[in-house]
């Protein structure tokens, strides 16, 4: 079994993102989806899971809306957010040293991916199973991919093999910290797993859904809100 007794699973979300591309009044976190802020669709998520046995948000010190937003139970805010997402995925992992073990896996979330729910947290879990390194939701690329520059294709890019990828990722806290701690240039990590794989190391690609998409710009605002109206897909 994927998961044992011994096992545990925590959530990581940083939150402490200003979200400049959304044009917003507030960091795009707060912007309310379906009457709910964004943010606590995501952490509800993983409240909604029993395989999850905390959840931690990082925010900046000077947060004044998550207060308002964390639920009281379950979640635990840590207000050491950075200027990168990066750097507030590494300074919160730092805060739980004395709480989290090498062995405990994390799960990393965008706090602007409100698409989550149980299913596919299971579905990471159990698909990642014992992997040595750990694993990411993804999607295949199914549309053409196209070389541009200066507003004009110059290419097509083989699409066999990639992927676009999602989250949450999951790995152990001790693997983590150390990716994170090696990577060089903060702004240059997108994502855990690239940092992950700048190790030389390889993470599974589960298959996640469409639902589970990063909320960037106004328009995607309107895209969440259709797929969080509709009933819980099937997973496959």
């Amino acid at each position: 079994m994927p998961h044992t007794q011994a096992t545990r699973y925590f959530a990581l979300i940083p939150a402490a993102g200003v979200g400049a591309r959304m044009g917003a009044g507030s960091p795009k976190q707060y912007l309310k989806i379906g009457g709910k802020p964004m943010l606590r669709h995501t952490l509800d998520a993983f409240q909604s899971s029993d395989l999850i046995a905390h959840t931690f948000v990082v925010v900046s010190q000077d947060d004044p809306y998550i207060d308002q937003v964390a639920p009281h139970h379950g979640v635990t805010v840590l207000r050491c957010g950075g200027a990168t997402r990066m750097e507030s995925v590494r300074n919160g992992l730092a805060a739980l040293a004395s709480t989290l073990s090498n062995g405990d896996w994390v799960l990393v979330h965008d706090a602007a991916r409100p698409g989550l729910d149980a299913a596919l947290i299971e579905k990471l879990i159990l698909e990642t199973g014992d992997h040595p390194v750990g694993g990411l939701l993804g999607l295949p690329v199914v549309d053409t991919v196209k070389r541009c520059i200066e507003g004009e294709a110059v290419g097509t890019v083989p699409r066999n093999g990639l992927w676009l990828a999602q989250t949450p990722q999951m790995f152990r806290y001790q693997l983590l910290r150390q990716a994170l701690s090696a990577a060089p240039d903060p702004r240059a990590i997108t994502d855990d797993a690239s940092a992950v794989e700048a190790l030389g190391l390889t993470p599974k690609l589960v298959e996640g859904h469409p639902r589970n998409l990063k909320v960037t710009l106004p328009d995607d605002i309107r895209i969440a809100e259709l797929y969080l109206a509709v009933s819980q897909p099937e997973l496959v």
